[in-house]
């Protein structure tokens, strides 16, 4: 250390330096350096090691495709398309992306979530869940957030969060652990939930595409309905044999709407690949961790002695 500081009063008298002489004080402050990047290596490996493991379960999906009534509905679309705008009706046309897009945004909303948090009664799960017992296949509990065995909630947050969290607060977090994504060129979806539970993942995807399969699937029962109610009432004031015929057809085309969501299970979206309970974690990765703490340590150490260096050189 003496050496040190002696080669730096003797750097001091001089206005400008070298690449040689600053290789030179980092070589005399490496024990600096050392240290410091040690440090940042403890740190990190700390830290990694009390990351609890979190796993991803995933499900790859096909959007369904819109061919009930494909003849019957070309000829609509070209015969009787103006009318059917009138009526505000979907007569089924190039509909699949479409549906396949607002699927996948609804999901995702403030809407679907909230009630899909309601449904199922995963808040705690959502918000106050730490970790998981692998011998027990339990969840874990942070508990000065959530007391489990009078299941309420008693975490002191700050203002404007609330102690029961809200559905605004449930969709951010629900966010952070979710995501769906279509590929451009197969056009499948994926849609995968991050959990500390395998189990909990697992079930929360397959609850998710259920649901929206069936959200999508009354929706579009409840608009061809009122279709059907809209296109009666006009076809009973008409006495134009032509509006009657195009009546007769809207009707015949929403009723096999109605008939084919009523069927199919899968409404919006089709199992390619269902998701499983994961074996492997998919985080954290400790070893990135491990390293990026070393990479930090190392860069502050050597951040310490060159800005030591630089100050004594002004000096």
């Amino acid at each position: 250390m003496k050496d040190y500081i002696s080669n730096q009063q003797d750097f001091s008298t001089s206005d400008s330096f070298t690449l040689r002489q600053l290789l030179e004080q980092l070589w005399l402050g490496k024990w600096i350096i050392i240290v410091v990047c040690a440090l940042a290596s403890v740190a990190s490996v700390f830290y990694a090691l009390n990351e609890k493991d979190i796993y991803k379960a995933e499900v790859l999906l096909a959007p369904v495709s819109e061919n009930n009534g494909a003849g019957v509905g070309g000829l609509i679309s070209g015969q009787l398309g103006g009318l059917a705008s009138l009526a505000n009706i979907n007569l089924g046309s190039n509909t699949t992306v479409n549906k396949t897009q607002l699927a996948m945004q609804i999901i995702s909303s403030r809407k679907f979530v909230s009630e899909f948090v309601e449904k199922y009664k995963i808040l705690p799960d959502l918000i106050a869940a730490n970790g998981w017992d692998r011998t027990s296949d339990q969840v874990t509990y942070d508990s000065e957030a959530y007391d489990t065995a009078n299941e309420r909630w008693i975490r002191q947050v700050p203002f404007p969060l609330t102690q029961i969290p809200s559905h605004q607060e449930a969709h951010r977090a629900f966010l952070r652990i979710f995501n769906v994504n279509q590929d451009k060129e197969t056009g499948l979806i994926s849609i995968s939930v991050r959990h500390y539970s395998p189990t909990i993942a697992k079930r929360w995807v397959d609850k998710l595409v259920v649901e929206i399969n069936e959200v999508m699937r009354k929706a579009d029962i409840l608009e061809a309905e009122k279709s059907i109610s809209f296109l009666e009432k006009e076809l009973n004031k008409t006495k134009v044999a032509d509006f009657k015929n195009a009546f007769h057809s809207l009707i015949e085309e929403q009723t096999k709407t109605i008939m084919f969501a009523k069927v199919r299970d899968e409404y919006v979206f089709k199992t390619v690949d269902p998701a499983l309970a994961p074996e492997q974690k998919d985080g954290p990765n400790r070893a990135f961790i491990c390293v990026l703490g070393f990479m930090a340590g190392l860069l502050f150490g050597v951040f310490i002695v060159v800005a030591r260096f630089f100050s004594r050189l002004k000096d």
